[in-house]
């Protein structure tokens, strides 16, 4: 018998949202801005992958081009559905579309922007399992109720507006109404970046909770590295449209092997004072995913760059088990990791 837990809940393959450049009164196409561009991994059945990169790298659209928020330009999106098996959601229909969206949520940003202020936290939760025709009336109050408890709120705080809460309890809010359906999936687009840093810390463990207790599956993007470290199992590393790096997460943040990971790994903080650390700050300002650099797209920026790696773009290959990357010196450099000098 095969365990669930051997194969991956999604599988993004070749996935790409390019958006065409207008210009001229004749509304000339002259070119695309490469949002994402070729994003290939697989996030591992009740466990978390990290999606990191700094801003306007394609993380987010990544993730909203998963959920079919945003139309793919091409690439597979395999979600392996509990009922109906293997999915293809960039080609689905809108009944097969309907059907995926209550096995995968999307918990957002932002709290209070991805909320009606006009509605109560009762017809925030409830909204998902009315519109699909879930549960009504007693069950419907019972299954909030329940729900505002599993996120740490209390049954009582259903009739308030979100205006009523702070951003720590707003944002568990989103997550009870992420979790009404039931789902497999969970996308986490920065769910923890407007918090204080004490409230990312209980909005984070909660996230783990609630994995545990209801076996789900999480792809959790962010900027943060700390962050990261602590919530995935496995973290990808996105550069300019392109997966940089991926390897589980102890693998990676000790052993880089693309010096973009190295440079990112550098600047995380250590709140030891008795650690130096030895940031690596890069030369240069990100490129434009409208027009990017010819070869690797990090070689203005590389400390090892040579000949080749502005000509030729370097594949995403496996240099260990489970350890993909896409340089082309990767096999050559010996990086550093998050490892620290001690005083």
């Amino acid at each position: 018998m095969t365990d669930n837990h051997q194969q991956p809940i999604l599988e993004v393959k070749d996935l790409k949202k390019h958006y065409p450049i207008i210009k001229g009164f004749n509304r000339k196409l002259v070119g695309y801005t490469k949002a994402v561009d070729g994003v290939s991994f697989a996030v591992p059945t009740a466990h978390t992958l990290g999606l990191v990169g700094e801003s306007g790298c394609g993380k987010s659209t990544t993730g909203h081009c998963i959920m079919r928020g945003i139309e793919p330009t091409a690439g597979q999106v395999i979600f392996h559905d509990r009922e109906r098996g293997p999915i293809d959601v960039a080609q689905a229909d809108p009944n097969m579309l309907r059907h995926v969206r209550l096995n995968m949520q999307m918990v957002f940003q932002d709290p209070s922007s991805s909320m009606n202020p006009r509605m109560t936290v009762f017809d925030i939760v409830s909204e998902p399992l009315t519109v699909n025709n879930v549960a009504r009336g007693k069950d419907l109050q019972d299954r909030v109720a329940e729900l505002l408890r599993v996120v740490g709120l209390l049954p009582e705080h259903m009739h308030r507006f979100p205006h009523a809460f702070s951003g720590g309890q707003r944002q568990r809010i989103a997550v009870a109404r992420s979790l009404a359906l039931r789902p497999q999936f969970i996308i986490a687009d920065e769910p923890v970046s407007a918090l204080d840093v004490s409230i990312q810390a209980q909005t984070l463990n909660l996230l783990q909770d609630l994995q545990e207790q209801f076996d789900l599956s999480y792809l959790f993007i962010s900027h943060d590295l700390s962050v990261v470290e602590h919530v995935s199992d496995v973290v990808a590393v996105m550069y300019v449209g392109k997966l940089a790096e991926m390897a589980e997460t102890e693998e990676l943040y000790h052993n880089p092997k693309h010096p973009y990971t190295e440079a990112l790994l550098s600047s995380v903080p250590n709140p030891d004072p008795g650690v130096v650390k030895n940031r690596i700050v890069l030369a240069g300002e990100v490129p434009s995913p409208r027009k990017p650099p010819t070869g690797c797209y990090f070689h203005p920026r590389c400390n090892y760059a040579v000949s080749d790696c502005a000509e030729n773009a370097p594949p995403l290959r496996e240099i260990s088990p489970g350890h993909t990357v896409a340089c082309h010196l990767a096999d050559k450099l010996t990086l550093r990791g998050v490892t620290a000098v001690r005083i």
